[in-house]
């Protein structure tokens, strides 16, 4: 029986987030959402479940809004670096769920980096 694609993101998704429980040692997640229009991130907090900072497209200041591109991505990971900086938080966990670590997620993650987060 041939797998679905959703059923192989399923799959790829628990199985990132299992390999990020093994791993934590109270360190914050940084999980991000793609979609075909728009690409969001949220830092969470596990443990108290908390979400304390969040960028996404769909963000009129941000003026990309239904843009899901590399350019989008790079400003979303730049913009929830500077977040998480006023927040206090310097180092987290890269949950890329089921995505695969390229094109947008890649992005994302590179300018996140570069704006001083630490995973």
């Amino acid at each position: 029986m041939a797998n679905s694609k959703r059923h192989l993101f399923l799959k790829r998704r628990l199985r990132v987030r299992n390999k990020l429980r093994k791993m934590n040692a109270g360190r914050l997640r940084l999980s991000v959402h793609r979609s075909n229009k728009n690409i969001s991130v949220q830092l969470i907090d596990d443990v108290q479940g908390t979400t304390l900072a969040a960028a996404s497209s769909l963000e009129k200041e941000l003026g990309i809004i239904g843009k899901n591109n590399v350019e989008a991505a790079a400003k979303v990971g730049s913009v929830i670096a500077e977040r998480a900086k006023k927040a206090g938080v310097e180092e987290c966990y890269f949950d890329r769920g089921g995505f695969l670590f390229h094109g947008s997620v890649k992005a994302l993650a590179d300018a996140a980096r570069e704006g001083g987060l630490k995973f």
